[in-house]
């Protein structure tokens, strides 16, 4: 049985909040992942995430030691990997197509860098396109993977801007080592005393969005089990509740593994603000659940 709590009457240390953000990506945690990461055990070895995406909670842990992060999706870990290894080319993506999309012809760029995407799905043109992209919400037609979403209506920062930003996320992620990987792969080189990450797909708000198609959650509970049984830590962020907290996401939780469920406000749906524009929000608040295998 879990123990269920709320985030602001928990115990937990204090994280300076880090909002520079890298990636727009649907699910993106920036703006609380320093309540998360204050969950995390006082003390644990090497750090590892699986489901990358924004990689919001790794840029505000910015570990200093040992860390590993993967995605399964490969255009995304070319953004990534690039990001450590060369970040003067990944200042050039941007630049290169910001100055293609900039100014009135905004929207017939953004089509350009988006169809050149869909013809050859690649690191480089995702990075703009997430950061262009309507609502930031990052979606993928599920029967070819075509990425559909229109451009959106900010102006997409500049290239001094986010050279910048590249220049901060370069330092805090400089321990971390990228790959391409299935998250199963990934969890099993987790030994005794590390700590696991999880941010999945989540089962109920995004079954059209990039991976949730073939993701099974009762499959990564079963990779959990085994993390805990091997003496890993392991967080996962989950459903928790929607409609301004009146309905709470009903998930398969077996109850042999979390020893703590926590809800975290996060504000109002990124995607419902997607699917509902130009319509009031106001019902539409969400938190996330934050399940624990260890005690706070």
């Amino acid at each position: 049985m879990t123990q269920q709590v709320l985030f602001q009457d928990t115990p937990h240390k204090y994280i300076t909040p880090f909002t520079a953000q890298m990636l727009k990506w649907i699910g993106n945690k920036q703006r609380f992942a320093h309540e998360i990461v204050g969950a995390f055990p006082e003390k644990f070895g090497s750090y590892h995430e699986p489901f990358l995406g924004s990689g919001a909670v790794l840029g505000t842990l910015a570990p200093n030691g040992k860390a590993f992060a993967s995605d399964i999706f490969k255009p995304l870990m070319e953004i990534w990997v690039t990001l450590k290894s060369d970040p003067e080319r990944v200042k050039g993506w941007y630049r290169e197509r910001w100055q293609i999309a900039h100014g009135q012809q905004k929207k017939e760029g953004y089509q350009k860098i988006k169809t050149a995407y869909n013809l050859s799905p690649n690191g480089a043109d995702l990075l703009f396109l997430c950061r262009a992209c309507y609502g930031g919400v990052v979606r993928f037609r599920q029967a070819d993977g075509y990425m559909s979403t229109p451009c959106g209506i900010h102006e997409p920062i500049s290239p001094e801007s986010f050279a910048s930003r590249v220049d901060t996320w370069r330092k805090r992620i400089q321990f971390t080592e990228f790959s391409t990987m299935d998250y199963r792969e990934a969890m099993r080189k987790a030994r005794k005393g590390d700590l696991v990450y999880c941010d999945p797909p989540y089962r109920h708000s995004q079954s059209i969005l990039y991976g949730g198609q073939q993701f099974q959650l009762e499959e990564l509970f079963e990779e959990i089990r085994k993390c805990k049984s091997r003496g890993v830590h392991v967080a996962l962020s989950i459903d928790g509740t929607k409609k301004s907290g009146e309905t709470v996401c009903e998930l398969p939780t077996p109850e042999d593994i979390f020893e703590e469920e926590i809800f975290v406000n996060v504000g109002r749906s990124m995607l419902r603000r997607f699917q509902m524009a130009g319509k009031t929000l106001e019902t539409e608040m969400v938190s996330d659940r934050l399940l624990l295998t260890y005690m706070l």
